[in-house]
C-alpha cells in the first residue's frame, strides 16, 4: 500500500505572511535511509511536521523508530537523503549544533546524575547550551536565569517539590519525568521523546500522559510509543513505519482504522 501523505505539501508559491506563501516545517525529512551493510534499517522516508504538532511514530520492533530517531538528531550519519529544521539543512550538523538550534531528544534508558539533587541535574541541562557553560568555577548561585529556566522546567512536570531531592531517591516515574524537564531546560522548539512511558505503572503512565498533553503548544512533539493508548491520546497525527518504511502517514483516526495498519501492527 502506499503511504498517504499528510499534511498535504505546504504551497510554494508567494511571499512569506501572504497568501499562498510556503508555510515553515519545523521539521522535514526528504527520502532519509539508513543502511548497515546489505540492512536498510530507514528506507526513503518522507515526513513533515509542521509547527506546534503533536507526531506519534509507532511501529513493530526492529521497524527502524529509533534509528530514525538518531538520523533526527544527529547521533548517526544519513545514508541517503536530507533533514531540515525549521527550514535549516541540519543533515550534516553535529548533535550538539542541532540542540543550538532547538532540536532536543529523550532516551529510552535515563541517563541522569543520580548524587546531584532534581534541581542541579535540570540545571546542567539549562547550562549546557549557553556559554555559561564554560564557567566552571562560577558558584551556582551566579546563574540566576539558569535556575529560573531550570525551576520552570522542573514545575512543568510536575517536579517542583522535588527539587532538593536527589536523583537517586526518585521513583522510576518521577525519573523519567526528570528526563523531561533536562529536555525542556535546554527550551527546545522539537522534542523527540523516545518511549517516555517505558516500565511505567498504569498509574504512572496515566500521570505520563496528562503531563505530555499539558506541555507547551509551542513546541513540536515527535514521539515514539509502544503504548498505543498513550501515543493516540498524546498525537493528533500518526506516522507508521515497518522495516524501515513508512506505510501510513495521516491523523490518528485514518492510520487507526488503515486495515494495513490493522494487520501489521496492531495484529487485526
Amino acid at each position: 500500500m502506499g503511504a498517504p501523505t499528510w499534511p498535504p505539501s505546504p504551497q510554494r508559491s508567494g511571499r512569506p505572511g501572504e497568501p499562498g506563501a510556503p508555510l515553515e516545517l519545523a521539521l522535514r525529512l526528504e527520502k532519509v535511509s539508513k543502511w548497515f551493510g546489505g540492512l536498510r534499517a530507514v528506507d526513503d522516508v518522507e515526513l513533515t511536521v509542521r509547527p506546534g504538532e503533536r507526531r506519534a511514530l509507532i511501529g513493530p520492533n526492529g521497524a527502524g523508530k529509533t534509528t530514525l530517531f538518531n538520523l533526527i538528531a544527529g547521533a548517526l550519519p544519513v545514508s541517503a537523503g536530507r533533514i531540515t529544521l525549521f527550514g535549516d539543512d541540519v543533515t550534516r550538523l553535529a548533535q550538539h549544533r542541532r540542540a543550538a538550534l532547538g532540536l532536543t531528544r529523550t532516551f529510552q534508558i535515563t541517563n541522569l546524575f543520580p548524587s546531584l539533587s532534581v534541581l542541579e541535574n535540570a540545571l546542567l541541562a539549562a547550562q549546557a547550551l549557553t556559554p555559561a557553560k564554560f564557567s566552571m568555577l562560577r558558584p551556582r548561585g551566579g546563574f540566576g536565569e539558569l535556575d529560573t529556566r531550570a525551576r520552570e522546567a522542573l514545575r512543568a512536570v510536575g517536579l517542583e517539590d522535588r527539587a532538593q531531592s536527589a536523583v537517586r531517591h526518585l521513583s522510576h516515574g518521577e525519573q523519567r519525568q526528570l528526563e523531561i524537564a533536562l529536555a525542556l531546560a535546554g527550551r527546545p522548539r522539537v522534542l523527540l521523546l523516545d518511549e517516555p512511558a517505558a516500565g511505567l505503572s498504569s498509574a504512572e503512565a496515566h500521570l505520563m500522559t496528562s503531563l505530555l498533553r499539558g506541555l507547551d503548544p509551542a513546541i513540536t512533539l515527535l514521539i515514539i510509543e509502544h503504548d498505543m493508548d498513550i501515543a493516540l491520546e498524546v498525537a493528533q497525527h500518526v506516522t507508521v513505519l515497518h522495516y524501515g518504511k513508512v506505510i501510513a502517514d495521516g491523523p490518528r483516526e485514518a492510520v487507526k482504522a488503515d486495515p494495513t495498519v490493522r494487520e501489521i501492527y496492531l495484529g487485526a
